[in-house]
């Protein structure tokens, strides 16, 4: 999981000795982290790949860093400009890390304007349209999306399927959609 893989590469970066992480979280942000770990003095290589390797250090010092934008907050925002038929310029995000979450939108019916920072996601007069999603490990669709689309999927034409494999106990929100009709 994320949280696991940046626990754990927290908690080895002052242990004694090498930590190995095997089957890790790939997602963008456990490579920022490890990076911001890294511009503190840690040593950690193959953030983003299935094996983490972790050279404990004695100590870590300050530094300035800047975050990478969160995939999550800006997806949704897509999610909102389907759901309303809206017309969205979402800016300073990453839009490779967007991929899968634009993928379904255009499978939907929504055209997507990549900028080198930015995503417009279009809806207006478009017909919403059903998709099957199934939530996976990055660079799939993330798991974190799954009730944000299952919305959107409620308004589309047709019948669609969502498929968790990563959290089973995502689809508590999905009696209190009921309750809304």
């Amino acid at each position: 999981t994320v949280g696991a893989t940046i626990n754990l590469m927290m908690a080895s970066c002052m242990a004694e000795g090498d930590t190995i992480l095997e089957n890790a979280a790939k997602e963008p942000h456990i490579v920022d982290v490890a990076n911001f770990l890294n511009s503190m003095g840690a040593n950690i290589k193959g953030a983003g790949t299935d094996v983490i390797r972790i050279k404990g250090v004695k100590r870590l010092h300050g530094c300035t860093y800047s975050i990478i934008p969160d995939q999550i907050e800006a997806g949704t925002f897509m999610m909102a400009a389907a759901a309303t038929h809206g017309d969205v310029v979402i800016q300073d995000i990453i839009p490779k890390h967007m991929e899968s979450i634009s993928a379904k939108l255009i499978e939907m019916g929504c055209r997507i304007e990549e900028g080198d920072d930015s995503l417009r996601v279009i809806a207006e007069g478009c017909t919403l349209r059903s998709t099957n999603v199934k939530t996976l490990p990055y660079p799939g669709f993330p798991t974190d999306m799954q009730p944000q689309i299952s919305v959107v999927l409620a308004l589309a034409e047709g019948s669609s399927m969502v498929t968790e494999s990563i959290f089973e106990n995502r689809f508590k929100y999905v009696d209190e959609l009921g309750r809304m009709g």
